[in-house]
């Protein structure tokens, strides 16, 4: 009997077997361990052909109809976190693919955001190059007590950065088409408008959900109203704002800079405006990379792996 042949798409760490137990799915199939990303549609394709099943990290990697429509043998996708955007799933859906996803620890996108807004106010990543270069104090950091936090989206993850703004003492306003009054007050957070948040927040912060028609809901018009002393953080999806947009106001200082750890491109181009100018503060989008949350994936994976090849040989 030939062994199934998986594939691990994206595993920029090689942390995929070592996060869980594959051992008893080796004795019945054959384990690729992509790292690299590929972006060329036909590359992507000659390098799954083979495979019948493919698990993915979450939106690393798109997977269109044209590329579904591409894979003969491919039976199951194993999706890591509730939700990937990057799958048509219409599309498996008609060609009689099965999808299945893991489970999510969504503690680790707020972790970052107040990890990323801290090191951008106190000007971390510069003090830090400083000591390791021989220096001492360049700069000075901005208080957090005292100023306001404006926050895009109040779900989820946009509750907990509310609730850790109050520890700092920040006044919180927030914004979103559906979001109440009601669901405001029970965060602690004041409803304003769009224009009124951009103008008065010290900080922005973004924490929506990706779609057609949230994306690009952050633009030219909305960036121009920020104080020049504010900073501009995302955690959540690159394509919800102006991306040229985004980089005219920190090339002309518009805004005092943004902590970013998603982008319209991902990995980001080499040549990338985002990876020189001196007020971005750039992560390579690890919002849920953390250990807890990656021995989830992948055990979960494993999981489901095993009950599938279980009911096909039932």
């Amino acid at each position: 009997m030939d062994k199934i042949k998986i594939a691990v798409l994206d595993d920029y760490q090689n942390a995929a077997l070592q996060m869980a137990d594959w051992t008893a799915l080796e004795k019945v199939s054959e384990i690729t361990v992509f790292n690299n990303h590929l972006f060329g549609q036909e590359e992507i394709v000659q390098r799954l052909k083979p495979f019948d099943v493919i698990c993915l990290m979450r939106e690393r990697t798109p997977v269109s109809r044209e590329l579904l429509s591409k894979l003969p043998n491919l039976k199951l996708i194993v999706s890591t976190g509730f939700r990937n955007a990057s799958i048509d799933s219409s599309a498996v859906n008609e060609l009689g693919i099965q999808l299945e996803n893991t489970g999510y620890i969504g503690s680790g996108a707020p972790e970052l955001t107040w990890a990323l807004l801290m090191a951008i106010a106190r000007k971390i990543p510069q003090e830090n190059a400083s000591v390791k270069n021989g220096g001492w104090q360049n700069t000075i950091g901005t208080d957090l007590k005292g100023k306001t936090i404006g926050i895009i989206g109040l779900g989820n993850i946009g509750d907990k950065i509310a609730s850790i703004a109050h520890v700092f003492d920040m006044n919180v306003i927030a914004w979103s088409e559906n979001l109440t009054e009601e669901k405001a007050e029970a965060n602690g957070a004041k409803l304003v408008s769009k224009a009124y948040l951009f103008q008065n927040a010290d900080f922005v912060t973004v924490h929506l959900v990706l779609s057609e028609r949230s994306k690009g809901i952050i633009g030219a018009a909305d960036l121009a109203l920020m104080k020049p002393s504010a900073y501009l953080i995302n955690t959540s999806r690159g394509p919800l704002i102006d991306e040229n947009a985004l980089i005219d106001a920190l090339k002309q200082n518009k805004i005092a800079g943004a902590a970013l750890d998603v982008f319209e491109t991902e990995p980001l181009p080499a040549d990338h405006p985002f990876r020189t100018l001196d007020n971005v503060l750039a992560t390579p989008h690890i919002g849920y990379v953390t250990e807890d949350t990656y021995k989830l994936f992948f055990e979960d994976t494993v999981k489901i792996i095993e009950n599938w090849i279980a009911k096909k040989n039932s």
